[in-house]
C-alpha cells in the first residue's frame, strides 16, 4: 500500500484524520489491467460528484494517475483510492482550508462468479433515506457492514437490500438489475444507495430504466444480474426460493462488456 498525504508520502494513517475518525471521505474501487484502469474517466467523475456533494477537495488527477500506474507495475487487479477531507482534530466542524489525504492501494482480482450464477438472499438491514449522500460513494458503510454480517454461508454470494420504505436498493456490493419482457430496469439511487460505474455503463448498454422497484418487481422478473466495477456483470441463479435459468441477454451482455472492456475479456467464454 502506498500512503500520500498531498505532496508527501507518509507510512501510515495520521492522527485525527477525518475519514477514519468520522466517515468523512470518498473512495473508488477500480478494475485494472495491463497497468490501466479503462474506467478511469468514470471513476474521476464520480469522486469529482462526491467532492461536490460534500465540498471536500481533490488531489491533482494527474499525479493520481502517474500513482497508480506506479502501483500497478503494468500490472492487473484492482486499484482502491480513498480520499479524505484531512485532518481537522477534535469535533465535526471542518477545518476551513483542509489539506486531503488520499491513500491508494492494489489488490488482487476478486474470485468469478460461478458458472451457475449468483445464490442472493434478502437481508433485514435497511438502508436509511438521505438525498445528500445518495448515489456518492462516500466512506460510511456501516449499513453495508450490518447487512453483510447478516450471514456466514459461503453458498450465499450476495444480498439484496431494500430501504426504510421498502423499495429494493442494491446488493450489499452491487446494484441490481432486473428485466421483464425486453425492459430492463435498476433501482433509482436519488434516496440511498451508490451510482455505480458499471451501472452506469449497463443502462447505456441495455438502454435501462432507473425506477423504484419492490419485491414482488424482482422476484418477478425473467432475469436478474448484479454489476460492479471490479467484478462486472454476474448473472442471478437463485433468490430464496425463486430460481432462473441462464438469460440469453445477460450473456449477451458480458460478452458486450468484455469487448469494450479488456480487463472482463478472460472472464466470459
Amino acid at each position: 500500500m502506498r500512503h500520500f498525504i498531498g505532496a508527501a508520502a507518509a507510512a501510515g494513517t495520521p492522527d485525527h484524520d477525518r475519514g477514519l475518525a468520522y466517515g468523512d471521505g470518498l473512495f473508488e474501487t477500480m478494475r485494472a489491467h495491463q497497468g490501466e484502469v479503462h474506467w478511469w474517466p468514470a471513476h474521476w467523475r464520480r469522486l469529482q460528484r462526491g467532492a461536490q456533494a460534500l465540498g471536500l477537495a481533490l488531489p491533482d488527477e494527474s499525479r493520481v494517475q502517474r500513482e497508480a500506474r506506479a502501483l500497478l507495475e503494468g500490472t492487473g487487479g484492482v486499484l482502491k483510492l480513498i480520499v479524505t477531507r484531512g485532518t481537522g482534530g477534535r469535533g465535526y466542524a471542518p477545518p476551513e482550508s483542509p489539506t486531503p489525504h488520499w491513500i491508494l492501494s492494489r489488490h488482487d482480482v476478486p474470485p468469478a462468479a460461478p458458472a451457475e450464477g449468483l445464490t442472493l438472499r434478502w437481508c433485514d438491514m435497511r438502508l436509511a433515506l438521505q438525498p445528500a449522500l445518495a448515489g456518492i460513494k462516500h466512506c460510511n458503510r456501516l449499513e453495508q457492514v450490518l447487512a453483510r454480517a447478516e450471514w456466514r454461508d459461503p453458498d450465499i454470494h450476495d444480498g439484496l437490500v431494500r430501504s426504510t420504505d421498502g423499495d429494493v436498493v442494491c446488493a450489499t456490493a452491487a446494484n441490481l438489475f432486473v428485466v421483464h419482457g425486453d425492459r430492463w430496469t435498476t433501482p433509482a439511487v436519488d434516496r440511498c444507495g451508490i451510482a455505480g460505474v458499471c451501472r452506469e455503463w449497463a443502462i447505456g448498454a441495455l438502454a435501462a430504466r432507473e425506477a423504484r422497484l419492490a419485491v414482488t418487481d424482482v422476484e418477478a422478473a425473467d432475469a436478474v444480474f448484479l454489476c460492479n466495477a471490479a467484478r462486472g456483470i454476474l448473472p442471478v441463479a437463485r433468490l430464496g426460493a425463486r430460481s432462473w435459468r441462464p438469460h440469453p441477454q445477460v450473456a449477451q451482455l458480458r460478452r458486450r462488456l468484455a469487448a469494450e472492456h479488456p480487463a472482463f475479456a478472460t472472464e466470459v467464454a
